[in-house]
Parts: C-alpha cells; sequence; structure tokens
C-alpha cells in the first residue's frame, strides 16, 4: 500500500511563503513524476508544478518566477516552495506521484492540504 501525506499547508499574508512537503511510504520500487496540483473552489484541479526523475521541472504561467519544485530522493519527498503568495493562491493543493510498483506505473495523491492567502 502507497500513500502520499502532505503538510506545511496554512494561513498566510499575501507577500509571504510556505512550504509544502508530500512523502511517498510504503512498497514500491521507484518514483517517477511527482507534481503539485490546486484546486480553488468552484474551480478545476489544474496542475502547478512537476518535476520528473531526472529533476527537470515544468510550472504553471501563474507560479513561475515564484514557486519552486523539488525532490528528495533519499526521502521520497516533494517539496513546494512559494513565495510571494497572492490571494489568488488560495485552494487545496494535492501531490500527485507516479509511482513504480513492480508491475507497473500507478497513479498515487495525496489527500491535500489547504492553503489560504489573505489580502
Amino acid at each position: 500500500q502507497v500513500q502520499l501525506v502532505e503538510s506545511g499547508g496554512g494561513l498566510v499574508q499575501a507577500g509571504g511563503s510556505l512550504r509544502l512537503s508530500c512523502a511517498a511510504s510504503g512498497s514500491f520500487v521507484s518514483i517517477n513524476v511527482m507534481s503539485w496540483y490546486r484546486q480553488a473552489p468552484g474551480k478545476q484541479r489544474e496542475l502547478v508544478a512537476t518535476v520528473t526523475s531526472s529533476d527537470s521541472t515544468n510550472y504553471a504561467d501563474s507560479v513561475k518566477g515564484r514557486f519552486t519544485i523539488s525532490r528528495d530522493n533519499a526521502k521520497n519527498t516533494v517539496y513546494l516552495q512559494m513565495n510571494s503568495l497572492k490571494p489568488e493562491d488560495t485552494a487545496i493543493y494535492y501531490c500527485y506521484a507516479r509511482i513504480w510498483v513492480g508491475l507497473g506505473y500507478k497513479d498515487y495523491w495525496g489527500q491535500g492540504t489547504q492553503v489560504t492567502v489573505s489580502s
């Protein structure tokens, strides 16, 4: 059983910073892609940032220059450093990972962590 557990959400003023973490645990061989998504009230879930197993990164235009995604393969953990936060960044943030479990790749999601940015 593979689990993704997120932490680090909270309430912050506009212009502030937060760091999200997501750790994978359980029985698996390796982790391919790790990503952060977010979903604001009344909106569809959107991709925020992705990091591959070779540390290639990609960002949504709305967060470029403000957010940084990184991963620690030894800890099976992905991070999202969020700086210069804006009220429009308010959402539930979900961790995603594509994991090789021996017989193929499977997709896993975390439970979500709330990020609220006040103006």
